[in-house]
């Protein structure tokens, strides 16, 4: 596993690493093994919960994910996440023309249709998605758009639901609506994380490059 999840930058009091796509975060289940949080235990091992893993991401999302050391920087770096003080930044590509840069703001619930699934529901969440337009591309006559996603909120699924709620289903993403046969994950990449280091107060902006069978994805589509 070590080989596959590369640490990105480390201090005293935390740790950010790189999650590949098909892991899972953290233990779910009971006996559940091969997460990121065994790993951690492994080569990071502390008494904090899930280890010190201070945010999610879904199994198939992969990037940056925020390790706190110790508890002091745990409640620091959880009270900048509730204060909304941390900026999260993804890529993702839809199916759709998307038109111009836009703002989501539509509360998100479990599904009461589907297990496992989560939907928008006006009894859930709140949740935002800031949305910026970057390019667009074509294949076999249909358009696609690639996004830069600034998440206000972090909630489960909350860019998988909020884009197959506008009919733009993430390419992957085969839950929630996505054509499958060119990517068998979701488009979805955490690439940029900005924090403040809980003691000394520095700001922190660090970002993770495309993984490589995304990036053969857009390779294979006309950019128009």
């Amino acid at each position: 596993m070590s080989e596959k999840i590369k640490i990105i930058y480390e201090d005293t009091d935390l740790l950010v690493v790189d999650k590949p796509s098909g892991l899972t975060t953290t233990k779910e289940k009971r006996g559940e093994k091969g997460t990121l949080e065994d790993y951690l235990v492994e080569i990071r091992p502390n008494n904090l919960p899930r280890n010190g893993i201070v945010h999610r991401l879904d199994k198939g999302t992969s990037g940056l994910l925020l390790m706190a050391k110790n508890m002091d920087s745990w409640e620091d770096l959880k009270g900048q996440f509730k204060k909304r003080e941390i900026k999260k930044e993804y890529i993702c590509l839809v199916s759709g023309d998307v038109s111009m840069d836009g703002s989501i703001d539509w509360p998100i619930g479990r599904s009461k249709f589907s297990f496992g699934k989560w939907g928008v529901d006006v009894d859930g969440k709140t949740a935002i998605t800031d949305f910026i337009l970057m390019d667009k591309y074509r294949k076999n006559g249909k358009i696609y758009s690639l996004l830069k996603i600034n998440l206000k909120t972090g909630r489960t699924h909350q860019i998988r639901v909020h884009m197959s709620h506008l009919r733009w289903p993430l390419v992957g993403d085969k839950l929630y609506g996505g054509k499958v046969n060119d990517l068998n994950r979701p488009f979805l990449h955490a690439f940029k994380l900005k924090f403040r280091q809980p003691k000394s107060g520095k700001i922190i902006e660090l970002e993770s490059k495309m993984p490589v069978e995304l990036e053969n994805v857009l390779k294979s589509y006309e950019k128009i």
